[in-house]
């Protein structure tokens, strides 16, 4: 029995053991990050509320267009004295019950019911695009955050890969030394340059380490053991780019979120003008009431309650025009504020116009400087590695010194960086304008 019960043990530990490796080794993709903010993201959650709360509005809106029920019912008691006749006083207790029924409908009032319904109707969609630019923003900085990682991820192998290097180039400079072909001052020069790649080494995984804290920050979960699934940019070419920026500017003009946010706050204003104008319309109800009581005294005999109740009921209809004559100019500055509204509104949209072209029009120019600084940098890296090989070989046969050597390492590694640095900014400003053509941002 005891053994069976240290197997069991055991075969939980391990599959704990197996559960905890299997969510050390996870890796995010692309995609499932993007899912994740768009899933938990706080301004996402607010903004999904607010289409509940929008929600509500129209179910309170269309509520407007029912009668309304109301009941009552009073009891009240009076004590004190009650004079019989004539000098005659006697203690009484009253009691006077009344039961009453109220039903209102509102049968005109300048139509304002039905403005109140559009408008809500229109809230919920103005809020559905504005949760839709929501998630694009987020979409876009996860995108950006991502990428930074692959970027600071190959800058980090770039860094190990010249520490490699130069560990060679020490040992071997430590053979040369001992068959007396080099001076024993070149292995402090090698060891001093391991000693700054090292350094290099740590700044990348620094700024690696950073980068995914970054992504993690953004998608809200833990940083330990966060890690992602490590995409191979391939070289770009100037296919990525477009090559006409009006494509860009007409189908973000008809589709972006903004755009069609700003465009529903126009017509949200023109209805808020519709909704004032109302105050000039009279306003008509129609009512129905029904009502009845009963009432009890230790002086007199009464009819029962149900009886009583019974023989004193009553209905009343009522019809009630309001019409407004002078309202202390309220109704006329509220139509003139909101015809202010409205004209902000176009102008809002406008702003929204330019602002957007703006921003397409920066990230089409810098697209094209990316591409230019792009194929520079792949020139400047060819020129460097043939000159580091030349440097390399007159180094060997001893018509070089190690100082020069390291100069031309360093303008090699600084090419090389340059190209990483050229080859992500590239990507990204493309996958940019690849956002505002509406496609889904992928690597």
């Amino acid at each position: 029995m005891r053994k069976i019960k240290i197997k069991q043990i055991s075969l939980f530990l391990g599959l704990i053991c197996s559960l905890m490796s299997f969510a050390q080794e996870k890796k995010w993709t692309l995609q499932e990050c993007v899912a994740h903010a768009l899933e938990n993201n706080i301004n996402v959650k607010q903004a999904q509320n607010t289409l509940l709360v929008s929600e509500q509005d129209i179910i309170a809106s269309k509520g407007q267009f029912y009668p309304s029920l109301g009941m009552g019912i009073s009891q009240s008691m009076s004590l004190g004295q009650a004079e019989l006749y004539p000098g005659n006083f006697v203690d009484r207790t009253f009691h006077s019950t009344g039961v009453g029924l109220s039903v209102s409908q509102t049968v005109f009032n300048g139509f304002r019911n039905t403005y109140l319904y559009k408008q809500s109707l229109l809230n919920l969609e103005t809020n559905e695009f504005e949760l839709n630019r929501i998630k694009d923003d987020i979409s876009l900085n996860v995108a950006n955050a991502y990428l930074n990682v692959l970027f600071n991820k190959e800058n980090l192998e770039t860094a190990q890969a010249q520490f490699d290097f130069s560990e060679q180039q020490l040992e071997q400079v430590k053979d040369l030394v001992n068959a007396g072909v080099q001076p024993k001052a070149n292995i402090y020069d090698a060891e001093a340059t391991l000693s700054r790649d090292e350094q290099q080494v740590t700044l990348a995984e620094n700024s690696y380490n950073l980068a995914l804290l970054s992504l993690s920050q953004l998608l809200q979960v833990p940083f330990g053991n966060f890690d992602v699934e490590i995409i191979e940019i391939d070289s770009p070419s100037a296919a990525l780019l477009y090559s006409d920026i009006a494509p860009i500017l007409n189908y973000a003009f008809q589709n972006r979120n903004e755009i069609k946010v700003a465009e529903k706050n126009i017509e949200n204003a023109e209805l808020a003008t519709k909704i004032a104008k109302t105050g000039y319309l009279p306003n008509v109800t129609l009512g129905y009431g029904f009502n009845s009581g009963a009432n009890f005294s230790n002086l007199s005999s009464d009819n029962s309650f149900f009886q009583q109740l019974n023989d004193n009921k009553g209905h009343s209809l009522r019809l009630n025009v309001n019409i407004p004559i002078f309202s202390r100019f309220q109704n006329k500055t509220a139509v003139a504020k909101s015809k202010i509204q409205e004209a902000n509104r176009v102008l809002n949209l406008e702003q929204t116009k330019l602002n957007l072209e703006s921003n397409i029009q920066r990230a089409f120019t810098d697209a094209q400087a990316a591409l230019k600084a792009y194929e520079a940098a792949k020139k400047s890296l060819v020129s460097q590695e043939l000159a580091f090989s030349n440097s390399k070989e007159r180094y060997d046969n001893g018509a070089m010194t190690a100082f020069e050597l390291e100069q031309a390492r360093v303008q090699l590694i600084n090419a090389e960086s340059s190209l990483i640095n050229a080859k992500y900014d590239f990507v990204f400003k493309t996958k940019v304008l690849d956002f505002y053509m509406g496609k889904i941002i992928t690597f």
